[in-house]
C-alpha cells in the first residue's frame, strides 16, 4: 500500500484477498483527523507524504557559497545525497593519504521542477504482476461457492472489496512537488554543498534549478484534507475486515480454509515482492527523472586538504560572471578549520594559487613560504 502512488495504474489493482489488513488500517488511520478517528486510530497526524515515506527524512546541510545560504535540506536533498552514494568513483585523486573522502558533481539545469508540478511515475510493469494475486484470490472465491462453502466465499469476498476500494481511494492521491514559487530575481548562482561526515556534494546550477533540491518536497495531494474522512472510512473497512475474517474463518470447512490461506499466501508473496523493491531507490529515480538526468559524477580524495581544494577548484569554475562574489578562503576554513599558523600560511597560498592565472597551480608549501617557522610547527 506504502507504494501504490509510485507505479502507474497501481490503484487500479487492488482486488485480491492481502493479509495485513489490521497493520494497514492502523498506520494510515492515523491519516484521518477528527476526535472520532483520532480515538480510533490513536497516533501521531502525519501528513500524507509523511505517512507513506515520501517525506520526513532529515537532509543534510545545504551551504550556497554564493548566495550565502545556510541551512538544513528537506527530503529531496537526502535523495540526492542516496544517489551520491550509489555512484561509484570515477576518478581517484592522488596525494598523500590521511582519510578517504569522496566529492560528488551534479550539475542540474536540464530540467526546473515548478511548484505542483506531478512527480513521474514507474512502469506499470512490476504493478501488472497482481494480476496474479487478483486471479488467484477470485479462483479461491469461485472454489469455494463451488464446493458449497459460502462462509469463505463471502470471507475471502470480503477481503477482495475491502483491499480494492481501500488502494483505490488511497491511491487516487496525486503525488507532486512542492517548491519555492518564484526565486527573487537577480540572484546569484545557487552552487553549494551538500555537507555530510566524511562526504560532500557540489550541486551546481542557477537558484530555479536548486531549490527543488534544497527546498522542495514530495506532497500527496488527497482530496478531503485536512481530515481525510474517505481514508478514514476506508481503515474502518479494513479493520472491519481482519475481525470478520479471525472470527468466523474457523466456521467454515476445511477446504474453505484451505483457499482462504491459499490466497492469503499468494497476496503475501506478490507484497513481499513489493516490499523488496526499496522506495527510497524508487524515489531517487523519480527525482532523476523529473530532473531531467542530470550529470553526476564521484572524485575519490585521500585527504581532507585535497578536498577542500578540490571543491574550491571546482567551484570556482562554476564562475561565469566576474561579479559573483566568490571567497575560497571561507570555503578552505569550512573545511580544514584548524586555527594554526601554519594552516593560515596553506590557505593564503591555496586562495593565492587558485585566484592566479598560472595553467599549473602548485599548493604544496616551499621553503619561503615557510620562513620564519619552527620545526614543531
Amino acid at each position: 500500500m506504502a507504494t501504490v502512488h509510485l507505479y502507474r495504474g497501481r490503484r487500479w489493482l487492488g482486488w485480491y484477498n492481502s493479509p495485513g489488513s489490521y497493520t494497514v488500517a492502523k498506520k494510515f488511520g492515523q491519516l484521518a483527523n477528527s476526535r472520532f478517528w483520532d480515538g480510533l486510530f490513536p497516533g501521531p497526524n502525519l501528513t500524507p507524504a509523511e505517512a507513506f515515506g515520501l517525506d520526513g527524512k532529515p537532509g543534510p546541510r545545504y551551504w550556497g557559497v554564493f548566495s550565502g545560504t545556510d541551512m538544513t535540506a528537506g527530503h529531496l536533498a537526502y535523495l540526492v545525497v542516496q544517489k551520491a552514494n550509489e555512484v561509484e568513483e570515477k576518478v581517484e585523486v592522488t596525494g598523500r593519504e590521511t582519510t578517504p573522502l569522496s566529492v560528488t558533481i551534479v550539475d542540474v539545469g536540464g530540467m526546473t521542477i515548478q511548484d505542483s508540478d506531478p512527480a513521474p511515475k514507474m512502469s506499470t510493469h512490476h504493478a501488472l504482476l497482481a494480476t496474479i494475486p487478483i486471479t488467484f484470490s477470485l479462483a479461491a472465491c469461485a472454489l469455494s461457492a463451488a464446493s458449497g462453502d459460502w462462509l469463505a466465499f463471502a470471507l475471502i469476498l470480503v477481503g477482495i472489496f475491502s483491499s480494492g476500494i481501500s488502494c483505490f481511494v488511497i491511491g487516487s492521491a496525486r503525488l507532486a512537488f512542492a517548491s519555492v514559487k518564484d526565486p527573487a530575481p537577480g540572484a546569484p548562482p545557487a552552487d553549494g554543498v551538500l555537507l555530510l561526515r566524511n562526504d560532500v556534494v557540489i550541486v551546481r546550477g542557477a537558484e530555479k534549478d536548486i531549490n527543488p533540491i534544497t527546498k522542495g518536497k514530495f506532497v500527496l495531494e488527497m482530496v478531503g484534507g485536512p481530515e481525510f474522512r474517505r481514508i478514514g472510512f476506508c481503515s474502518l473497512l479494513l479493520l472491519a475486515q481482519f475481525l470478520l475474517q479471525l472470527l468466523l474463518i474457523p466456521q467454515a470447512t476445511t477446504f474453505g480454509q484451505l483457499m482462504f490461506l491459499a490466497s492469503l499466501a499468494v497476496s503475501w508473496a506478490y507484497n513481499s515482492f513489493l516490499s523488496s523493491l526499496e522506495q527510497e531507490r524508487i524515489q531517487v529515480e523519480l527525482l532523476w527523472k523529473a530532473l531531467g538526468n542530470p550529470r553526476i559524477c564521484k572524485f575519490g580524495l585521500k585527504s581532507r586538504a585535497a578536498q577542500a581544494v578540490f571543491i574550491c577548484l571546482v567551484l570556482r569554475d562554476g564562475v561565469q560572471n566576474q561579479s559573483v562574489d566568490f571567497k575560497p578562503k571561507k570555503v578552505l576554513q569550512c573545511f580544514v578549520s584548524n586555527d594554526t599558523r601554519v594552516w593560515d600560511t596553506w590557505r593564503d597560498k591555496v586562495v593565492e594559487e587558485i585566484q592566479s592565472n598560472r595553467r599549473v597551480k602548485s599548493f604544496e608549501l616551499d621553503s619561503s613560504d615557510l620562513q620564519g617557522f619552527g620545526k614543531d610547527e
